[in-house]
């Protein structure tokens, strides 16, 4: 499994608003210098994270975004997932895959399937709050 550039910037920006305090929106424009971003593409990461709740939205010139939730309540998979949809191996596990027909005869369901629960297990233990607690740790 790949994660695409959209998928580590989603984790840094949800990382940049945990920095700052749960009651301040900040500016996109904000979070593209600290985080040498484009802003055009900060643009189409919010919106997916928006659309799940997950970052509030406010407007005028104090606006911006902040986390809807204290950042230790949310965890890597939830951000990916929001980004990505499924964190699936391979298209034929995705929930809304097409039955296989080679299903029945593949020897390798079983392996990308338990490559799959790894994955999601460990994406759904790390909070973002350990993320911003620990920079650069596996945890």
């Amino acid at each position: 499994m790949k994660f695409s550039t959209k998928d580590r910037y989603a984790l840094r920006l949800m990382l940049e608003l945990a920095d700052h305090s749960s009651e301040e929106f900040v500016p996109l424009k904000t979070v593209s210098e600290h985080q040498d971003i484009s802003l055009k593409y900060l643009e189409q990461i919010i919106t997916p994270l928006s659309r799940a709740g997950l970052v509030v939205s406010g407007r005028g010139s104090q606006g911006g975004y902040r986390l809807a939730r204290p950042a230790s309540e949310y965890t890597a998979g939830e951000i990916l997932r929001a980004i990505e949809g499924e964190l699936t191996s391979i298209p034929c596990l995705a929930s809304n895959a097409e039955e296989c027909p080679r299903r029945g005869q593949c020897h390798t369901l079983g392996f990308w399937a338990g490559l799959n629960e790894v994955i999601n297990r460990y994406a759904d233990s790390i909070t973002l709050e350990d993320l911003r607690k620990n920079p650069g740790a596996a945890v």
